[in-house]
């Protein structure tokens, strides 16, 4: 379950985010067609999002066995769920500020820095996620958790 939920949230998180943006760059490009392509950073940002959850996921999968015990199996569990929701956290902010941003940005080319900055911490979100994913991960495998097993 931690694996399915670290691909599936992200996943969501990073099409919204591209979804949502792309609004903002297509009708943008009617005012500055010269620009479609610096305005596509929201798109690539979101698309970051996707490649954290199937970090997380393959490093997961690299640990599952039959009878796994149940107190590594919840620490999987939390670990796909963090970089999951993060990432899908993530992923509505980079929706919202990419097709505001790139709409003012057309509008007032000053604007694009701080775009730009606000994206940057709207990603940061979904990388946190992954770090303390990797962490529980890490943790779990340590010799401190011994417990009953899974089925």
């Amino acid at each position: 379950m931690g694996c399915a939920s670290a691909i599936v949230f992200a996943s969501f998180g990073a099409s919204y985010g591209t979804a949502k943006s792309f609004v903002g760059i297509a009708s943008s490009g009617v005012l500055r067609p010269d620009k479609m392509i610096q305005f596509s950073i929201p798109v690539v940002m979101a698309g970051i999002l996707a490649i954290y959850g199937l970090v997380v996921s393959v490093v997961i999968t690299q640990d599952l066995k039959p009878g796994l015990l149940l107190s590594l199996a919840f620490h999987d569990l939390g670990a796909g769920l963090s970089v999951g929701f993060s990432c899908l956290a993530a992923g509505f902010a980079i929706g919202i500020v990419g097709d505001s941003g790139v709409r003012a940005s057309a509008q007032q080319p000053k604007l694009f820095v701080s775009m730009l900055l606000m994206l940057n911490f709207a990603e940061l979100w979904g990388l946190y996620g992954m770090i303390v994913a990797l962490l529980l991960h890490g943790k779990a495998g340590s010799d401190e958790f011994r417990g009953l097993k899974c089925v």
